[in-house]
């Protein structure tokens, strides 16, 4: 080994005689101002607007769903931290304010509080922290919380209460309009003979007054939060966008085939989490591909993973399996469509 001592270089003295330190370091040289809590910031303001909604369709449920999801989040994440990891707690991120606030959107407002505790657990604990916590999670949290209580509680994770606001009287309970679709296309009922059964209109599927979890009301008030997170740069759309698209092509090839059996491509993506899904969760930066050609192929699997199981499956609603299925393919994805290091060789022929 070569002893030679790698003094660096003085640095010449500054015009008041002070010498100045020179710092050298390897690239790259890029910086940016964004921060884990800012980020995490402008997600919780994106979904303010859905919340608002569902606060005022919902009540007091909605508040205390929410209330006791991040609480939970927060309160598992800096014990785990700081007793099991022994590290400085780093709730101040805002990360366990947004996995919460996330849950309680995927959650019926009559979900009981012990229910809402252990997704809550799920999500932390074992979803995020047990893979050393944020950036290195490979699922997102929020949802592997939700489709363990939807699969272990499903009578609790369906039994939705329709919108009563603040009056103080007993829930009302009815099913999501998929919900309604599947079941009337299951018994032999036509779309036209369901939609006339129905009590629920497109307007109403655009502002609210639906059965459903939070995070479902209102698609005019998730799209809101959708164009902040674009002003703010928060996400790219290249994601939410191939998966709405592909969610209506692929309902309007069935619907241009069969009117009469399938519903057409605006129902789709006006019901149920997809649009909670493809804006808050399918751009999650560490369970979503990093580069725009991997986000295209992660993004149409979504959405056709969403309509087969909508369409074809026993669940009304699939956009929260679609994800996570997609999730485990982002490692593969990224090998795939990563682009050719600067200066490397391309072999011809």
């Amino acid at each position: 080994m070569n002893n030679t001592n790698h003094t660096p270089p003085a640095v010449p003295p500054a015009e008041n005689g002070e010498r100045r330190l020179l710092l050298i370091s390897p690239a790259p040289h890029a910086h940016s101002s964004d921060t884990t809590h800012r980020l995490m910031r402008d997600v919780i303001i994106a979904l303010l607007p859905a919340f608002a909604a569902s606060v005022y369709f919902f009540g007091w449920d909605a508040l205390r769903v929410a209330a006791v999801s991040i609480i939970s989040c927060v309160a598992l994440e800096w014990a785990i931290q700081k007793f099991l990891l022994r590290t400085p707690p780093q709730i101040s991120d805002l990360s366990a304010v947004v996995t919460g606030l996330l849950l309680a959107m995927n959650l019926p407002g009559s979900a009981p509080w012990w229910l809402v505790v252990i997704g809550s657990i799920v999500a932390i604990g074992i979803a995020k922290m047990s893979f050393g916590g944020i950036g290195k999670n490979p699922f997102n949290p929020a949802l592997v919380g939700r489709v363990f209580l939807l699969i272990s509680f499903p009578v609790q994770m369906t039994h939705w209460t329709l919108p009563r606001g603040f009056a103080v009287t007993d829930a009302v309970t009815g099913a999501t309009p998929l919900a309604v679709l599947k079941e009337g296309l299951s018994n032999g009922l036509t779309v036209e003979q369901i939609f006339d059964k129905a009590d629920f209109t497109y307007l109403e599927l655009l502002f609210g007054r639906i059965g459903g979890s939070a995070g479902e009301v209102s698609a005019l008030a998730l799209l809101a939060g959708f164009a902040w997170l674009l002003f703010r740069r928060v996400i790219r759309p290249h994601i939410p966008v191939t998966i709405l698209a592909t969610v209506a092509v692929f309902g309007g090839i069935l619907w241009w085939a069969n009117p009469g059996r399938f519903i057409d491509p605006l129902f789709h993506l006006l019901t149920g989490g997809v649009l909670l899904g493809a804006v808050f969760m399918a751009t999650d930066y560490v369970t979503s591909p990093m580069h725009p050609k991997g986000m295209v192929i992660f993004g149409v699997g979504i959405g056709m993973l969403t309509m087969l199981i909508r369409v074809f499956g026993s669940y009304p609603e699939g956009i929260s399996f679609a994800i996570l299925i997609m999730n485990a393919a982002v490692p593969l994805i990224n090998k795939y469509t990563k682009p050719k290091r600067y200066g490397k060789e391309v072999k011809h022929g």
